[in-house]
Order: structure tokens, then sequence, then C-alpha cells
């Protein structure tokens, strides 16, 4: 997804007491930034910070690390955090925005972290088959994936492209994931809305008549 330049974003994410500047240094001890041993799931590709900014005000008994690759990307995400939890009275405790290529997630997280679930929300579907692997969902990603949970533990995927979805789940079982929810029309299933909260992407395609595809898959035995 693309944003336009947001010269505001830097100095605005640099006085967040919510943005980690330097990630590594938390690698194997994010619970002594959330200072509790609440449970901690991660949001790769968090865009504008909708979905971990629902999560979050619904599950203030978890902590969320939402990574994204764009500095612009993460400074609106912050502003849509922090109103979305001003307008329900509660200050920002158990969100930790990062800036980072999640190409190298294991520099920034171990499995002392203990990463309990794995979210992947609307990423680009990259068509054309010499991009394929910069998917968020492809097998080199899910390797990485693999060595921060353990096993039983889960990724839950949506996405509203047919290709992208169809080759994921092809991906998941070649890397050992077993599929434990599965849905081509999300909207339409029995799913309670509060396990996946609905991102700006999901409104956009659904009013289009765009059926989403959403699964859960969970790390099986090497």
């Amino acid at each position: 997804m693309r944003i336009r330049k947001k010269k505001w974003a830097e100095p605005e994410l640099s006085a967040c007491d919510f943005y980690i500047a330097e990630p590594k240094a938390y690698k194997n001890r994010w619970k002594s930034f959330f200072k509790n041993d609440n449970p901690i799931m991660l949001e790769v590709g968090c865009g504008k910070g909708s979905f971990v900014g629902k999560m979050a005000l619904i599950h203030p008994e978890i902590n969320y690390i939402a990574v994204d690759i764009k500095l612009d990307m993460l400074g609106v995400g912050r502003r849509n955090i922090v109103k979305m939890f001003s307008e329900k009275g509660r200050e920002v405790n158990n969100i930790a925005l990062v800036r980072y290529n999640v190409e190298m997630l294991d520099e920034i997280i171990g499995q002392d972290d203990n990463i309990k679930r794995i979210y992947i929300n609307f990423c680009n579907p990259w068509p054309r088959e010499k991009h394929k692997k910069r998917r968020l969902t492809h097998p080199r990603k899910l390797k990485l994936y693999r060595e921060l949970l353990k096993e039983g533990y889960e990724i839950h995927f949506k996405t509203d492209d047919d290709e992208l979805f169809s080759d994921s789940l092809e991906y998941f079982k070649s890397e050992n994931f077993t599929v434990v929810t599965l849905t081509y029309d999300l909207h339409k299933s029995d799913i309670d809305p509060d396990t996946t909260p609905m991102t700006e992407h999901e409104k956009m395609f659904s009013d289009e008549g765009v059926k989403i595809k959403y699964c859960i898959v969970k790390k099986s035995g090497d």
C-alpha cells in the first residue's frame, strides 16, 4: 500500500511512548517493555493500525507488537490508535509499534518472547511470479515465523485476493501448518467479529461486494 510522505510522522513517533526506535534491544525481553507477563501477539504489516488498535481495546489482557516497514504508515497508525484509545478513555499500554523489515524479524523477536499468535491482514498480493517471494505468507516468511512460534501456536490470515489466498493455503501446507479454521466469505460465516476486527481495506472491499477470505493455521510438529 502506498502512502504519501508525512513530515510529521517521524517527530510524532519519536515522542510516542509506544513506538520502539531500537527494537533489537528488546529481543527475548519484550515483557520488560510491557511490564507484565501477559501473552504477546504479533501483527506483521500493520498498516494504519486499525486492526491492532481494535484488538488491543477488546483484549486489554493481551500485549501486541505491530510491525511495518513504512515510517509514514506507522505515523498514521499511531494517530489512529491514540484516537481509538482516547475515545474509550484509555491510555495505550498494550501495543508496541515497530518499524522493521519482516524479512529480519528474528533480529528483534526471539523464542523467549513466546509469541502466541501472528496476524497477517490484507498484505500485498504481489501477483507477478517474480515478486511472489515478497508475500508475507510466502514459504520464506513462514520458515521465519515457525522459528518464533511454538507447536500449536497460530497464524491468522485475512485477504480479499483469491489467488493469494489459494497460494497461501498451499504455502501453509508445505511448511507444516495445519488449517483449523477456513472460510471464503468471512462476513457470512459464524466467526465472531471480535476475533478479527474489520480493517480499512476490509471495509472498502466488502462495500464493493468482494468476499473476504480468512483462515487460522497452527504450527504442527517438525
